[in-house]
């Protein structure tokens, strides 16, 4: 591939980065720009939202006729990047989990009346929505098809049974995409749904308590006894709900690969801001080798974890699962970005864990970088399958 941007994809990356900086790193500082669950306030996103659609910045990955700006997947691993130098990044210009996610695989597969009602709103940024597969043991988590909650099909409705967790912005969310169980058929024993906030036969159970920081809407428990919903808001045909799962899968895992490197980044800015003026011992630490090793070491696994995931949003853009590739970018970006911000507090001493920084907060938010959307053993037993099947091509060259 060839790893330089267009003009345009150059052109949005330089104005998110401008954007970030002026708009959003100023915030963080304050304590009034958090909600109770240590996220921008709801009245802060509102009037910085306005701002990223008044510069042309709103939702990158959607086709300009539905209000985004029709951005290829290595525009947005570029864009999404600069994004997320800020904690606050993503959800400003709706690019965050689960939406983006949501809203990409929604545009593939959904009807066009569908999208009309499912997904322009999400797109609008009226609501917000969720994705609903992820249940409690011995249900299914990163094995589909361990899932037990059912939808019986009853005349034109279906009716859903069943007992879902740590599903990422149902707090707040007002549509949902629901993976459930229709037949016990291996491959094709799931369905896809969408339903929203309102619908009776569901709750809440509660919001997880997480180590945090959370999403708007946190990590909710729920519980479906008896919910309806009408076929024609069934996504795919009945038994497609592995594959739908499997399309959105693909790109949203790399596109937490995309913001994550931009937490890694920002974490090592902070790092280097620090080390070029604090001395200890009559000596800058920016001149000890010691330290020069843990933040050239940092440096490399950001730049790996750019070079895998840029290769795997070059495949998709050419129509390619990138199963493979999406599944070494996930391990690697992961680690780096754990890497980036202990190395950053480890470098800023007492102040790096404090919160006088963001660095506590991304480090806290690290942590589940290893385990959401497949856990890394997951993935590196996905590499090992391919390993096993394709033996020496498994290092094939594209020709």
């Amino acid at each position: 591939m060839n790893f330089e941007l267009s003009p345009e994809i150059e052109r949005y990356r330089q104005r998110i980065r401008e954007f970030v900086d002026r708009e959003l790193i100023p915030l963080e500082a304050d304590a009034a720009s958090y909600d109770a669950h240590e996220n921008i306030s709801t009245t802060l996103l509102q009037s910085m939202r306005a701002k990223a659609k008044a510069e042309g910045l709103w939702a990158l990955q959607m086709p300009k006729h539905r209000g985004g700006q029709g951005l290829p997947v290595v525009g947005l691993a570029a864009c999404y990047e600069e994004m997320n130098r800020s904690i606050f990044g993503p959800v400003v210009f709706n690019s965050a989990a689960p939406d983006d996610g949501n809203m990409i695989v929604l545009e593939k597969v959904a009807r066009e009346d569908q999208k009309a009602k499912w997904l322009q709103p999400i797109v609008d940024g009226t609501l917000r929505s969720s994705f609903v597969m992820t249940e409690p043991a011995p249900g299914g988590g990163s094995d589909p098809s361990m899932i037990r909650t059912t939808a019986e099909r009853r005349g034109d409705r279906w009716v859903v049974k069943g007992r879902k967790w740590f599903i990422t912005g149902a707090g707040e969310a007002g549509h949902f995409i629901l993976i459930a169980k229709t037949s016990d058929d291996p491959r094709r024993g799931l369905t896809a749904f969408m339903f929203h906030k309102d619908s009776p036969g569901w709750h809440i159970v509660r919001r997880i308590p997480i180590m945090g920081p959370e999403e708007h809407g946190g990590h909710c428990e729920l519980e479906f006894d008896g919910l309806e919903i009408p076929d024609e808001d069934r996504l795919m045909e009945v038994g497609d709900g592995l594959k739908l799962t499997q399309i959105r899968l693909g790109t949203a895992r790399l596109t937490h690969c995309m913001r994550w490197l931009g937490l890694s980044k920002r974490s090592l800015e902070i790092a280097r801001q620090y080390v070029e003026t604090r001395q200890g011992f009559g000596v800058a630490l920016k001149d000890r080798e010691s330290v020069q090793l843990m933040l050239g070491d940092a440096a490399m696994a950001v730049e790996m974890g750019r070079l895998l995931t840029m290769r795997a949003a070059w495949l998709l853009d050419q129509g390619d699962k990138a199963r493979k590739a999406v599944s070494m970018a996930k391990i690697q970006v992961a680690d780096s970005l754990h890497l980036c911000v202990d190395t950053a507090i480890q470098l800023n001493g007492a102040r790096g864990y404090s919160k006088d920084t963001v660095l506590e907060w991304i480090y806290r938010y690290a942590r589940q970088a290893r385990l959401v959307d497949g856990a890394s053993e997951v993935h590196k037993m996905v590499l090992n399958r391919f390993l096993q099947e394709e033996e020496n091509d498994f290092w094939r060259w594209g020709v």
